[in-house]
Parts: C-alpha cells; sequence; structure tokens
C-alpha cells in the first residue's frame, strides 16, 4: 500500500499543472494534495483562496498570483478585502482589479495605512485630473511596491535638478509610471549624460526631452541611443542638426536603426534622392526617417510625382512636404490649383493654414 501511495504521489508530480508551475498548484474544489502544495484543508487558507474566486479569479488565475507571490498565504482575509476596497475607492474599477493583481499580486499583501495610502497621497499630489492616479496604477501597478521616502522623493528631486517643474513631472510620471522603476544611478544618470554627450545641456534642455518623450528613459544607451546617433551623424547631418533632432523629434533616437531607419533610408535612395538630399531631409524632417513607407512615405512620393507632376527634388528642397496630410491637404490644394491652373512652389502651396492658402491664391470667393 505505501508503494502505491509513493507511485500515486509520483505520478501525481508529472501533471501538467504541476509541470507548468514550479509553484503550488491550487484547487478550489479541494482535490489531491500534491507534496509541496498549499494545505487548503487550513481553514486560513481556504478562505483566502475562496476570497480570490469571490473577486472573479478562476482556478488558473489564483494558481499564477500564488506562484507569483507566496506571501499571499501568510496574509489575513481582512487585510486582502482592505487593500481590494481602498484600490476601488481610488477610481480604480473592479472589473480591472483581477488583471492588476495578477500583473502584481504583492500589492495586496502591502501593509494599507504605511505603504499603499502614503504613495497614492504622494501620486495624488502630482496629478492634475482626478483618475491620473488610478489610471497609472491600472498601466503598471508595481508602482504601488516602490517606497515615497527611498523611491519617489529622490526620483522627484533627480527631475527637478534637470528643470523639470512639478506639473512636468506629475504628468511625466503619471503617463510613464514605469520611470520609478528605473535606477536613477545607473540607467536615468546614463540617458543624461549621454544627452549631455551630444552637446544638450542639463540646464533645462535635457528635462524638456525628458518631459516631451519620457519613454527614451527605457532604452539602453549602448544598445539603441548611441547607435542611433552615430547612424543619423554617418548621414552627413551635423552635431547641431543632431541636437535639433533630440530636442524637437526625441522618438527618432529610440528607433531600431536595422529594423526602422536603415530601411527607410534605403527606400529613400530607391527613389532617387542622394546622400546631399537625404541629408537635408534628415535635418530637416528627422520623422522621415519613422515614417511607414507603405502608409506615408510611398503614397505621398507617388502623389508628388504622378498626380502633381512634380521631381522628387521639390519635395528635397522642402522636407517639411512629408509631414502634411495626404487627404485632408495635399490633394484638398492640389485640387483646388488645378481648377484655376495655377503654379507655385510646394512651401507656397502648403506653409499656411487653410484660410490663408485661400487668400494667397485669390481662391476665397471660389470656396464659399
Amino acid at each position: 500500500n505505501q508503494r502505491r501511495g509513493n507511485a500515486a504521489e509520483e505520478e501525481g508530480i508529472r501533471t501538467p499543472s504541476a509541470t507548468l508551475f514550479a509553484a503550488p498548484v491550487i484547487s478550489i474544489s479541494g482535490g489531491s494534495n500534491i507534496s509541496g502544495h498549499m494545505d487548503i484543508s487550513n481553514s486560513h487558507n481556504n478562505s483566502i483562496l475562496w476570497f480570490f474566486k469571490h473577486k472573479g479569479f478562476d482556478e488558473k488565475g489564483i494558481n499564477e498570483i500564488f506562484r507569483k507571490c507566496k506571501r499571499l498565504e501568510c496574509v489575513q482575509k481582512e487585510n486582502l478585502s482592505a487593500n481590494w476596497d481602498y484600490l476601488k475607492s481610488i477610481g480604480i474599477h473592479e472589473r480591472k482589479l483581477p488583471s492588476i493583481v495578477t500583473k502584481c499580486p504583492r500589492i495586496m499583501t502591502l501593509d494599507l495605512n504605511e505603504k499603499l495610502v502614503p504613495m497614492v497621497q504622494c501620486l495624488a499630489t502630482l496629478g492634475t485630473k482626478p483618475d491620473e492616479v488610478a489610471s497609472a496604477i491600472t498601466k503598471f501597478p508595481h508602482i504601488l511596491t516602490h517606497s515615497v521616502e527611498e523611491k519617489l522623493c529622490p526620483l522627484l528631486g533627480f527631475f527637478e535638478s534637470l528643470g523639470v517643474s512639478g506639473t512636468q513631472l506629475g504628468k511625466m510620471i503619471l503617463h510613464n509610471p514605469r520611470i520609478i522603476s528605473y535606477s536613477i544611478d545607473t540607467k536615468l544618470s546614463g540617458v543624461v549624460d549621454f544627452l549631455a554627450s551630444i552637446g544638450l545641456t542639463k540646464e533645462g534642455m535635457i528635462g524638456k526631452i525628458l518631459v516631451k518623450n519620457p519613454s527614451i528613459m527605457g532604452y539602453n544607451v549602448e544598445k539603441r541611443l548611441r547607435p542611433t546617433t552615430e547612424f543619423l551623424l554617418s548621414l552627413g547631418i551635423t552635431k547641431p542638426d543632431l541636437q535639433k533632432v533630440a530636442v524637437n523629434f526625441p522618438e527618432v533616437l529610440c528607433r531600431d536603426v536595422d529594423r526602422i531607419l536603415r530601411p527607410n533610408l534605403d527606400y529613400l535612395k530607391t527613389r532617387g534622392f542622394d546622400s546631399q538630399q537625404i541629408a537635408t531631409l534628415v535635418a530637416r524632417y528627422p520623422p522621415i526617417l519613422i515614417k511607414s513607407v507603405k502608409n506615408s512615405l510611398e503614397p505621398r512620393i507617388r502623389f508628388l510625382v504622378e498626380v502633381m507632376d512634380r521631381r522628387i527634388e521639390e519635395a528635397a528642397a522642402y522636407p517639411e512636404f512629408f509631414q502634411h496630410g495626404l487627404k485632408k491637404r495635399l490633394e484638398k490644394r492640389e485640387k483646388l490649383l488645378k481648377q484655376r491652373n495655377i503654379s507655385c512652389s510646394l512651401s507656397e502651396m502648403l506653409d499656411c493654414n487653410h484660410k490663408k492658402f485661400l487668400s494667397r491664391f485669390d481662391l476665397v470667393e471660389k470656396f464659399v
């Protein structure tokens, strides 16, 4: 009998659930208790399991959160309820809570008054809208696991030293809450030092870049930011041009050279742009290297050549051509000009709002 029992235990260890999770597999219905699994016969543990079941978690979901956070086994049901109700009270919809807890089960183990409330209150001082804190927690629940004194306060001080205002800081952190998980000494300081190395000043300019595109802080300097800047310089743009790219279009610095920038460069070459023209295009309108070839560049060039009957040299002289909407601006204005048989440069046609465009070519009366 003992041997048969051991064999059954061994067979149980080979079940799919046990193979999938190294952590205990929990059975709400009180199934076989595999060696090392949580003992649901304990009334405390059983009440925890039923708490999550009642909140909408299925067995797979419960297994997942206990696999991620074993400390859940030690939490009192009253504390779980208190944390759950508090998260609801700050504006998080209850239907989103299972997903939030699955991402970060640890938030259910945190002390309500010593951890959750202080962090939420501190985040609330950074926001300008009632739902911003709830939205930030929904995006990145782990933000609640960090300490106000040890992480958030030093982070605020770091950005303030770069000239980031309180309002900008709140917007940046609440819209990109993952920033709180970045190390100041290694990751954030590394990005700031890199931006300074290309000639940008720490007194305000770098702060503006981080506010404009906080996601730049998530990229590795050596694997992404430096290769991208070296690629841009290899195209013939000057260092001052590179600085303008960083200030006005920091998202360009974040794109992968081989997957995005180089294919766009190759496409421009196939359409007849020479090296000097490409350098001008990139310097004056850097997003040309990250726009979709199929959905943005190709339709505009085709319209320029086939419909407008113009040469690509005109686009090289006026790179801003690629930023204008095809349907709303290019096609609409080209149609009006052709109706009156009017010829003009691309800049004359596009470098103004619609009211000025109509007035410039005496199209007001006809339009009305």
